[in-house]
């Protein structure tokens, strides 16, 4: 997918799921997708990788190859997973630019975030913020 803007990946993204009709089975398909993936080492499952403000544990891992930006994650929620795991497949193999300048409209877009309590919505804030600063730091770096 290299090339392809945020942009063009969130319209992506959001044409993929809308095929599932119901919003809570969208959900269901975003956990299920998170699911499939590698949990993340204890190596670093770190302070530093630690998504504060999140009520769940959940961690972060961002990375820099040629220039992009690449995230991991995973939580003790199999729901925040799933979300965390969303947003980072979103934001991975962007440009650190791109990823400061795009907010992601696909929660809203996908009617999940109607689904989820003011404590989750903020826990995603919380991930949002820490991938951002990541690609702010990579930036400077």
């Amino acid at each position: 997918m290299t090339g392809v803007t945020l942009a063009d990946k969130q319209r992506q993204l959001i044409e993929d799921y809308t095929i599932i009709p119901d919003p809570q089975e969208r959900l269901g398909a975003v956990v299920d997708n998170a699911r499939r993936r590698p949990a993340l080492p204890e190596t670093e499952r770190t302070e530093a990788n630690r998504v504060k403000g999140c009520v769940s544990l959940a961690w972060v891992v961002g990375e820099m190859r040629d220039g992009r930006c690449y995230f991991r994650s995973d939580a003790d929620s199999p729901l925040v997973r799933g979300l965390l795991t969303l947003l980072c497949d979103f934001y991975s193999d962007a440009t650190p630019a791109d990823i400061a300048a795009t907010e992601p409209a696909l929660l809203e877009e996908l009617g999940l975030a109607k689904n989820l309590s003011p404590t989750r919505l903020n826990g995603l804030r919380s991930v949002r913020a820490k991938i951002r600063e990541f690609a702010v730091t990579a930036t400077a770096a």
